[in-house]
């Protein structure tokens, strides 16, 4: 499904996931309307919000192995945080697209 960005008043954004064409242009979320914001959304302009990106268990590993991932993205010249549960943490939508390449990881959601 397609992550969609909203904006609220005190600059707070956050993404939702909705269908195709199902993504309203407002959001009601404790009080407060947030009002869909495309520029986060687009991976093009930098500093967009909804980044960094919350934990990533499709492109995780097991707990045991979270060390060696940190090890391997080092070695590959990536900072990227893994935490104790073993996902990686991505800061932007290059580090993410580096980082599953390098894997050899496929994305068919991806934003090429």
């Amino acid at each position: 499904m397609p992550r969609y960005c909203y904006t609220f008043e005190d600059g707070e954004t956050v993404d939702c996931f909705y269908s195709m064409g199902e993504a309203p242009t407002t959001i009601r979320k404790d009080g407060k309307t947030g009002k869909r914001n495309r520029r986060a959304e687009r991976v093009a302009v930098p500093g967009a919000s909804c980044w960094p990106m919350k934990p990533c268990v499709a492109s995780g590993v097991h707990p045991s192995q979270a060390q060696k991932l940190r090890d391997y993205f080092k070695k590959h010249g990536l900072n990227v945080q893994v935490n104790d549960n073993g996902d990686p943490i991505y800061e932007s939508v290059a580090q993410r697209k580096r980082a599953l390449k390098i894997r050899g990881i496929h994305d068919n959601t991806s934003f090429d």
